[in-house]
């Protein structure tokens, strides 16, 4: 009995030593001291977790021990063995998986009956098919900058003295000085403290949110904003809520729900934008910005206007929004714009305080980590700029043609106009007889659902609904039959399934002061009896 007690003995004290020479051991590590309090902490909070974390990393340990090896798979223990001829038999009958879907017939036809232009484009380009001339109405060439000799000058002489391309980012080597003379040409035309030039179009504005706007702020959205402004939002991760379609009274009882959510959760405050465009691309209507500006001062909200479609377009000189309204540019904290579509050149711009576009320099991605413009595109938005600012007349004449149009189009009954009637890019929707088709004018106010649409999804509550395929099949007849008359028009071109909800399919014209009231007349003249013949 004794023997057996004095030999429990020597085994405790054995593992008391070992225990004790594992524990010097381990305190000797860096960082075991973190290691203790926490299981200390842990261990106190709650003993559940402790057992639990063990029984984790003894599985842990389990797992990395019966790891498969090489000798493993040699025995065929857990693996099936194929021969020779058995993996070249499953090589032949494997086919991959298509990049895309096949084009269907409807989309093969669009495709095959896309014109080829020979020559320059202009107001009057010459078809390859045909070989005569048609009056354009499809491209964005609105106060006819993309014809100009003066702007195509400069833009050879740029070309001789910095090359064709800009060959870096911004912050490396790709900055010259004409770029930097054109952000100070596009803020001083706008009389704002600074601008920064973007290269690519689209990425101006699904950059310039995600350099502002965070995980946890708020955005609060028009729900036809463009895809461009949609991906911007995506890759922001903020909270997103949304109004209709420029209902401004709808945006305002979307602000006021968004505090009342917030004194509900006794959330802190965070950074909140109004994000919505000048003339919505999707169907031409335009916002209105004095009350827009209003309702941003009343909730404290910051305001990123997406001015692709008004920047070179409207306004007594092209500046857009603010010279139409009359309402200082230092009132937009974000006012963004196209070159490619205003000027006639490439890319786009951010413009507002000094603090803002400093900002972007260094968080901007389409910024840090794009090629800068080629140099000669900067110098021919500069030369649109001031073709634009001594040249009034082009923007008094683009009006004219723009009320010429309209007031032709405006007799068609077949037809729904929801664009704004001084906007320049028209939209046409063929009429429902079986709906009220549900758009609403900018100045319309009264026709506003009694139950207000859900904040927090971005299809509204009286959504119309249309057949997609049966329209763009007969628009695009409509468009095959007005080329064939001479009339270069086009549908409104969308890419089904990325935007979150999708747009109906429209015609859209894009008038252009290139063009003489005659020739805009007589190309909405051969459209009008088009539509009156295919659309009853």
């Amino acid at each position: 009995m004794a023997s057996a007690s004095s030999t429990l003995d020597t085994v405790v004290l054995s593992i008391a030593h070992s225990l004790s020479a594992v524990e010097r051991t381990f305190y000797k590590l860096p960082g075991s001291a973190i290691i203790e309090r926490y299981v200390r902490s842990s261990h106190q909070n709650d003993p559940g977790r402790t057992f639990l974390e063990l029984i984790i990393f003894f599985l842990v340990v389990r797992t990395l021990l019966q790891s498969r090896t090489r000798a493993d798979r040699n025995n065929g223990k857990n693996f099936i063995e194929f021969t020779e001829k058995e993996i070249d038999e499953l090589v032949d009958d494997w086919v991959p998986e298509p990049l895309s879907k096949p084009l269907d017939d409807i989309e093969a036809a669009e495709l095959a009956a896309i014109p080829v232009i020979a020559g320059p484009n202009g107001p009057h380009p010459t078809l390859v098919n045909t070989g005569k001339p048609t009056i354009n109405l499809a491209s964005l060439n609105f106060t006819g900058l993309a014809n100009n000799e003066h702007v195509k000058q400069r833009a050879l002489e740029s070309m001789r003295k910095y090359g064709v391309g800009s060959c870096g980012p911004t912050g490396f080597y790709g900055t010259f000085d004409v770029h930097l003379q054109c952000e100070t040409d596009i803020s001083d035309f706008l009389d704002t403290e600074a601008a920064i030039l973007y290269w690519q179009g689209f990425s101006t504005i699904s950059s310039v949110i995600p350099a502002f706007c965070k995980r946890g702020d708020i955005i609060v959205a028009d729900r036809a904003v463009t895809l461009a402004i949609q991906k911007g939002m995506e890759i922001s991760r903020s909270t997103i809520r949304w109004y209709d379609h420029n209902d401004l009274h709808s945006l305002e009882e979307v602000l006021q729900s968004v505090e009342k959510e917030r004194r509900k959760r006794k959330g802190p405050l965070t950074r909140r934008f109004i994000i919505t465009e000048g003339i919505f691309e999707r169907d031409g209507t335009m916002t209105d910005l004095p009350k827009l500006i209003e309702l941003k001062e009343k909730y404290k909200y910051r305001l990123i206007l997406d001015e692709s479609f008004s920047f070179g377009t409207v306004g007594r000189t092209g500046r857009g929004l603010t010279e139409l309204y009359n309402v200082k540019a230092s009132k937009v904290d974000m006012l963004v714009g196209s070159c490619a579509i205003g000027l006639c050149a490439a890319g786009g711009f951010c413009a507002g305080s000094r603090t803002v576009v400093d900002h972007q320099r260094i968080n901007s991605p389409a910024y840090v980590f794009s090629a800068s413009m080629p140099p000669l595109l900067a110098v021919s938005a500069s030369e649109g700029i001031n073709i634009l600012r001594d040249t009034p007349s082009l923007l008094t004449r683009l009006q004219d043609n723009v009320r010429a149009a309209r007031a032709l189009l405006d007799q068609v009954e077949s037809i729904t106009i929801p664009s704004h009637r001084a906007s320049p890019i028209i939209h046409l929707y063929l009429r429902s007889p079986s709906s009220t088709d549900n758009l609403l004018h900018p100045s319309s106010a009264a026709l506003v659902s009694a139950k207000p649409s859900n904040p927090a999804s971005p299809i509204a509550r009286d959504a119309p609904v249309f057949d997609i395929e049966k329209e763009e099949r007969l628009l695009q007849e409509i468009v095959e039959e007005a080329m064939a008359q001479g009339v270069m028009i086009t549908k409104a071109k969308r890419v089904r399934g990325l935007e979150i909800t999708e747009a109906r399919p429209s015609i859209r014209l894009a008038i252009s002061s290139a063009l003489s009231k005659a020739d805009t007349e007589k190309a909405v003249h051969i459209l009008v009896k088009i539509l009156k013949r295919k659309v009853r």
